[in-house]
């Protein structure tokens, strides 16, 4: 995609404005490196449209390719000029929260994504012990309503079935609910008091949440009221 100007944000538009660029960055700046990790950070993707922007970003001196030591495929890592986008990417999510929201459709709560951010807000030595368990039940799922989080040293694991063990935290909400404490468009406090959110478990760490389950890097971010004419739609 070529824009034919000398205008930066032409040039800057031609290395990130193919569809999924932006998130295959996102995806490597939040530290997915194996291509197996960013096709679960970015959903709905082909392996080989995947394979081909990642091929773009390298030749672009955005990402650099390594062999895994003694297994099959590559790893990827961020260079210093996708490393500068942190800031960017940052401005673009300030951005999304402010003028974007109305764009959010229901379809686009999806729980498999939603456990992937809380897999990676988990602050493992916030946690009591060498291993804890918080379960999730979404009140809004029938096929796959449980999910759990085995968190062992500093390794934090998805499960999709009961791993046998104690649980420490119980959640139980509809999907929308935990993305909106998350978040940070509601409060633990104010969706546990509608009845909404109902937590139990070790009170270490019901009474503080936000210890070892970080909210999300815009959970203390401005939320902008939308115009009349988009608040309507």
């Amino acid at each position: 995609m070529k824009y034919g100007q000398f205008c930066p944000i032409a040039k800057a538009t031609e290395i990130l404005g193919e569809k999924w660029t932006i998130m295959i960055v996102r995806e490597v700046l939040m530290g997915a490196t194996r291509f197996s990790m960013l096709q679960r950070g970015l959903g709905d993707i082909s392996p080989a449209l995947l394979t081909s922007r990642l091929k773009s970003l390298e030749e672009q001196g955005m990402i650099v390719r390594r062999k895994i030591a003694g297994q099959k495929g590559y790893e990827y890592y961020p260079t210093e000029a996708c490393r500068a986008l942190v800031p960017v990417l940052l401005a673009m999510g300030e951005w999304g929260l402010c003028w974007a929201r109305h764009n959010v459709l229901d379809e686009d709560f999806d729980v498999d994504f939603l456990m992937l951010y809380l897999e990676r807000s988990v602050d493992p030595s916030k946690l009591i012990g060498n291993e804890s368990v918080i379960r999730f039940k979404f009140t809004d799922l029938v096929e796959q309503s449980d999910y759990w989080l085995l968190i062992r040293d500093d390794n934090v694991d998805l499960c999709l079935k009961d791993p046998g063990k104690d649980v420490d935290v119980y959640f139980t909400c509809t999907v929308r609910t935990m993305h909106d404490v998350w978040m940070g468009d509601r409060t633990y406090r104010d969706a546990i008091k509608s009845g909404e959110l109902y937590v139990q478990g070790d009170t270490a760490l019901t009474r503080n949440i936000k210890a070892w389950l970080r909210p999300s890097v815009f959970g203390a971010s401005d939320r902008v009221p939308l115009p009349d004419n988009l608040a309507r739609q």
